[in-house]
Parts: C-alpha cells; sequence; structure tokens
C-alpha cells in the first residue's frame, strides 16, 4: 500500500530538516528520511569536528610561540586522544540537538533507511512506499577516491575516516592541495607530525589568484610543511613503514616515505544508489542532479538542494538553497540561486575570506577595473597578534562602482570579508564603504583605506 503525505525530504543534512520542519509548521504531512546520522557533513564530518581540531592546533601553535608574547610554557604536549575526544563530543552534541528538534515538530516524522525511487514521486524505504506532490532530494556527498597506481593495495585515510584517529601521524602525506588538504596538512602538523603536500597543479589552491596561492604556500612552509607541486604520475606502495609514495615533479626526490595517506581530493555526490534513472532524474557527467534557477530538477516537483545539485559546496550555501525554496513555495517570492553571492572561506590560519570574482576571473571578463591591495601588517589587530601574515585586495568595476570580488587572507579574514559579502549582497557601490567608520582596533578597520586604495590596473 502507498502512503501519501505531502512533503518527503530525502537526507538530513544542512537544509533537509530545515525544509521539513517549515513545511512541517505550515500543516503539511511530513516525511524526513535518513539512512546515516542527522546533521549531514557539516556535523558529523565537516565543519564542526574538523573545525574544533583546528582549534586544538591553534592552541599548540600558539603554546609554542608564548615566549614571542613574554609568556614562558615551552613546548606542549599533544594528547590526541583528548584532541579526538572533544571534536566528536561536539559533534555529539550538535546532533542530539538536531534529534531532539525534530522528534519534538508537530506533523513530521524523521524515518530511518536507504531512499530509493521507484518511480518520479514514489519512495521506497525498507518495506513502505511513500509517495508525495513534493521531494527534495539532500543528500550532500562524500570523499571521492581517485583512481591512481597502488592505492587499492595501502591503507589510506579521507577526511572522514582521518576523524576516528587519535594519534599523530610520524609523517602524514596529503594527496591534494585544495581547501580540505591545506586544513589537514596545517593541523597535523601543529600536533608535531612531519606533513608533505602533494598537488598535481602547478599552485596550491589553483582557483585562486595566484598571489593568494603564493601567500598561503609561504605560511605553509614556514611551520614546515613541505610542498610537493606538478606532481605527475602518482602511484602508492605498502611498505613496513607505512607506505611509500612515488611521483614524477619537476624538483625534489621522486619518492616519499610516509607513515600515513590522507586523500583528499574534491568531492562525489551520493547520487549514484537513489534509483535516480527510474525517477527519470537528469544528472550531470559527475554524478549531481541537474536543477534550474529555483533548483527543481527535470522533473515537476523534485527538488535537489545543497551538495548534491552541484551549485555549491558549503553549509551556508545549502542552508540558502533551503531558504530559496521555501521562499518560493510558502512565502510567493521568486528566488534564484545565481542572486547568491558567492562567498567561503580557507580554515588554515590566518584563515581565507573569499568573497565574489578573483582577479583573475574579473580580468577575464574584459570589463575595466579597479584594484586594491594592502598588507595585513597594516593592520593593528595583526601586529598586536604578532599575525602579520597574509593581505587584503578588493576588485571593482571601474564604470558602475560595484565591487566584484575581494580577498582576505589574513588574521579574522573569516569574519572582516562579511563587510564585503553585504556590500556586495546590497548591490551598494564601494564609494559608500569609503566612508564608514570601523572600531579600532579590528581588522575591518583597514577596509575603507583598502577602498580608497582603488585605481585602475
Amino acid at each position: 500500500m502507498i502512503e501519501k503525505l505531502d512533503v518527503i525530504v530525502i537526507g538530513a543534512g544542512q537544509a533537509g530538516p530545515s525544509i521539513a520542519t517549515r513545511f512541517a509548521a505550515n500543516g503539511k504531512k511530513v516525511a524526513l528520511i535518513e539512512r546515516g546520522h542527522v546533521g549531514g557533513t557539516c556535523v558529523n564530518t565537516g565543519c564542526m569536528p574538523t573545525k574544533t581540531l583546528v582549534a586544538s592546533a591553534r592552541v599548540a601553535h600558539v603554546a609554542r610561540r608564548a615566549s614571542d608574547f613574554g609568556v614562558m610554557a615551552g613546548e606542549p604536549a599533544i594528547d590526541m586522544r583528548r584532541v579526538s575526544e572533544r571534536a566528536h563530543l561536539v559533534t555529539q552534541n550538535a546532533r542530539a540537538g538536531l534529534e531532539s528538534w525534530l522528534k519534538q515538530a508537530e506533523n513530521l516524522e524523521l524515518i530511518r533507511g536507504h531512499a530509493k525511487f521507484v518511480g518520479s514521486h514514489e519512495i521506497r524505504v525498507g518495506k513502505r512506499i511513500l509517495t508525495a506532490p513534493k521531494i527534495f532530494i539532500n543528500v550532500g556527498a562524500r570523499p571521492r577516491i581517485p583512481e591512481m597506481p597502488g592505492i587499492a593495495e595501502v591503507d589510506f585515510f579521507t577526511s572522514t575516516s582521518i576523524l576516528s584517529y587519535a594519534e599523530v601521524p610520524r609523517h602524514l602525506v596529503v594527496i591534494g592541495g585544495s581547501y580540505i588538504g591545506l586544513e589537514f596538512a596545517q593541523m597535523y602538523r601543529r600536533f608535531g607530525a612531519e606533513v608533505t603536500i602533494v598537488e598535481q597543479g602547478a599552485a596550491l589552491i589553483a582557483r585562486e589568484d595566484s598571489d593568494v596561492s603564493e601567500a598561503i604556500k609561504d605560511i605553509l612552509e614556514q611551520e614546515g610543511v613541505s610542498c610537493r607541486l606538478d606532481a605527475r604520475c602518482i602511484s602508492f606502495r605498502p611498505t613496513s613503514e607505512g607506505v611509500e609514495v612515488t611521483l614524477d615533479c619537476s624538483a625534489g626526490a621522486s619518492k616519499i616515505a610516509g607513515s600515513h595517506v590522507v586523500l583528499a581530493v574534491g568531492r562525489t555526490p551520493n547520487t549514484d544508489d537513489l534509483g535516480l534513472g527510474v525517477a527519470g532524474l537528469d544528472v550531470d557527467e559527475h554524478g549531481f542532479i541537474k536543477v534550474d534557477e529555483s533548483l527543481e530538477t527535470n522533473i515537476p516537483g523534485v527538488w535537489a538542494v545543497g551538495d548534491c545539485n552541484g551549485r555549491g559546496a558549503f553549509t551556508h550555501t545549502a542552508y540558502n538553497d533551503f531558504e530559496i525554496v521555501t521562499a518560493n513555495l510558502l512565502d510567493g517570492e521568486d528566488r534564484k540561486v545565481s542572486e547568491r553571492v558567492r562567498a567561503y572561506a580557507l580554515y588554515i590560519d590566518p584563515p581565507l575570506g573569499r568573497v565574489g570574482l578573483t582577479e583573475k576571473e574579473a580580468r577575464q571578463s574584459g570589463r575595466p577595473l579597479l584594484v586594491s591591495s594592502r598588507p595585513m601588517a597594516r593592520v593593528g589587530r595583526a601586529v598586536e597578534r604578532g599575525e602579520t601574515a597574509g593581505f587584503m585586495k578588493v576588485v571593482a568595476d571601474a564604470e558602475t562602482k560595484q565591487i566584484l570580488g575581494a580577498s582576505i587572507l589574513g588574521v579574522e579574514g573569516d569574519e572582516a570579508i562579511h563587510g564585503l559579502v553585504d556590500a556586495m549582497s546590497a548591490k551598494v557601490p564601494y564609494t559608500v564603504l569609503e566612508w564608514a567608520v570601523p572600531i579600532h582596533p579590528t581588522v575591518s578597520e583597514l577596509i575603507p583605506t583598502l577602498l580608497r586604495g582603488l585605481g585602475p590596473i
């Protein structure tokens, strides 16, 4: 017998529970289906546990520098088991809070199990078959396992599995020089491991401007992280001490003797076992579900939100997906995903806050540009903390005076960037912010000076 509902939500990640509870509060009969832990990547294997580990690693780093501030502390001892337990506790508390919230919601049933389409609007979960005129897919993504010679012959970590490892590796080899890989590289270096980053491209986080990439490489290398770029023909071989990584680079040794390897080479959407073909849903060559500007799929009444739609790979973009679909369906609005101002952060220390276009992307647009850059050494708070690495940069349209993009690599850059995110969201010209009076001493107080320095390139 088919059970009829008003709304079915597949996946209890960042967007799913919010969509489910919003419709349930609107009097709709809702089923939220989850085969694993509620909370998705962010709560269980992403932002919350990893940033908790980053915080512990920073404490170790600051302790080592204590004498620079006149505090005699000595070399810190790392109790990795307690570090890991703290991260797990943060996750458990967040998950428990979310579960409690869902249990209290009226008109909402949380169903545990693997959801699979058996028709365009029919979902099988165990022995039950559910149907609803509105279905939302929020199944997230998982670490991608690349096809590299020998990878099946060695033990390796992913960004998920390494969270359960409560020791400090002797020598961690990080495959992948993008956001996830760099965070783990610096983190474990600060915990005391020898760390080598292996990146196939010519630069770390190649999507960023070259000055940003080079500055990040310098920050990591100053802490003792080894960076091997232009790495080709990467292969693996088990050894008595761990794993040997062979690579062909323009410089450096061709073999790395590591104790452990972590793969950080992108993510794959969890869409391969949902029966999307039976439902007639279109996906791209990577498995991401194709959606339109309102996040609706090619099947009317079916939406894909969060990481699985390929329109954003962050917790905040997943939550914004929830805001878009509920505003359109319940509030009579016409929100579009293309209206979203792209913003994100890289959580090395100091962090990188990013919004909008890079300078490279802006140049490719062919429009007349204004660019300004200032070193973090000009920021009072950075000087006071003894953390002057990095810089801030902004790019604007010379004709419209609109801010096109900005980078803040430096202490509290992930927070300071929001003044520029807000300005871009409000579509105000940069001249408005030139006359703002920020609080001293903060990182944001340099932004008006940065904007006054805008000039043609």
